[in-house]
């Protein structure tokens, strides 16, 4: 079969590979009807990480079964799924207690297992003809429907990014009537406006530079922050004060516009500066939550940060030490929350939602692609190319 292959930093190739097989009895082979790139992937692409080469890449994997092993008893060939990144046994201390993102068994390496990405096991990624799912039953997704129909691209958004989106306004513990700022105006971050307006949100603040971006993110229901314009925390703040709400504190409360109650990083540890955009700033987005947040608020960390970075900036960003405002933190009370989603968690609520009409997460997406141009796409990507927001490709 084609698939897609890490061969360096910057360089990914199309090659031919061996199908994936049956190898446990609860396994699974999916036909993959559709798979995307993510913003994570890029921190393999750019050299980022410990991927090795030959690595079949991508965690974002949706298709239809072709072959299931005999232990597999709720799902058949010619079902429609989507597979949660994170690849769990569904048995051990953690997955019971629904932390499938830090299954104990699935890799030797460290909690946690996923498709095609650095470090979370020997499992190839789905940006492929077809994929192996392990313990098929627990980690593949059932859905109505035929492959590459109207919900396909909504669908697709399952197996990361949506639940991601909602994991980040969990962290950030984003309820109703809550005022959020989101930094980044990626997939997950424009998925966490969508979270966080169906969790009753009343203000939401998105944060980035890319004018299509921000236009989307206006779109969707936030106030837009240019942080080419100046430090995103002044700007809200200055918003905020302007706000009808200030008619209705009482004295002292006028402290509430100073920020927000919610602040979610979905960004990561590639940030930009913001007053020099064309260098990386590791720890900005980290100050300005801090900044932002107001005291006993709540931050969502749900941009990665890696604990090896070859191309870290110094020896201490190497290896995943990172300089936050812990005094400021501590001081105001802030809960921060952080790590990958339990994605399973949150999926089939995700999926009734999108089959009962309430959310389109597939509107993000601005770009479909051959498995073939894949290459391409990841170099546009990872360019930042206007107007690229959420690409999939189809084997």
């Amino acid at each position: 079969m084609q698939a897609l292959t890490y061969q360096g930093a910057t360089n990914v190739a199309v090659k031919e590979v061996d199908n994936p097989k049956v190898e446990q009895a609860t396994d699974a082979v999916v036909r993959v009807t559709s798979a995307a790139i993510c913003g994570s992937d890029l921190h393999m692409y750019d050299g980022r990480t410990e991927v090795e080469t030959g690595k079949v890449l991508g965690h974002e994997i949706m298709g239809v079964i072709q072959e299931v092993g005999d232990g597999v008893k709720q799902l058949k060939p010619g079902d429609r799924v989507v597979l949660p990144f994170n690849i769990a046994c569904g048995d051990c201390y953690n997955c019971v207690r629904g932390f499938t993102n830090a299954c104990l068994t699935m890799n030797p390496q460290m909690a946690g297992a996923a498709y095609g990405y650095a470090g979370m096991g020997p499992y190839n990624g789905g940006q492929a003809g077809f994929v192996r799912v392990p313990f098929a039953d627990f980690n593949a997704l059932k859905l109505p429907g035929e492959a590459g129909d109207e919900l396909e691209r909504d669908f697709l958004m399952l197996a990361d990014i949506f639940p991601t989106a909602w994991h980040a306004c969990e962290l950030a513990d984003v309820q109703m009537g809550s005022s959020v700022a989101i930094y980044g105006a990626g997939p997950v971050g424009l998925l966490s406006i969508m979270s966080a307006r169906l969790r009753g949100a009343a203000e939401i603040y998105c944060v980035d530079m890319i004018p299509t971006r921000l236009d989307k993110a206006r779109e969707m229901g936030a106030i837009p922050i240019n942080f080419k314009e100046g430090k995103p925390s002044e700007q809200i703040a200055a918003l905020r004060h302007q706000s009808p709400l200030a008619e209705a504190l009482r004295p002292g409360e006028e402290k509430r516009l100073e920020g927000v109650d919610c602040g979610i990083d979905a960004i990561g540890y590639q940030a930009h500066d913001f007053s020099d955009p064309q260098h990386e700033e590791t720890q900005e987005v980290l100050e300005d939550l801090a900044a932002v947040i107001l005291p006993t608020g709540h931050a969502g960390i749900i941009g990665v940060y890696m604990n090896d970075d070859p191309g870290g900036a110094n020896e201490d960003l190497k290896q995943g030490i990172f300089k936050i405002p812990f005094g400021t933190f501590w001081a105001k009370g802030i809960t921060i929350g952080t790590g990958q989603a339990p994605v399973k968690r949150y999926d089939e609520m995700l999926r009734d939602l999108i089959i009962g009409g309430q959310c389109r997460p597939g509107t993000i997406i601005t770009h479909e692609a051959a498995l073939e141009d894949a290459p391409e796409y990841y170099r546009r990507f990872d360019n930042r190319e206007e107007g690229m927001i959420k690409v999939i490709l189809h084997p």
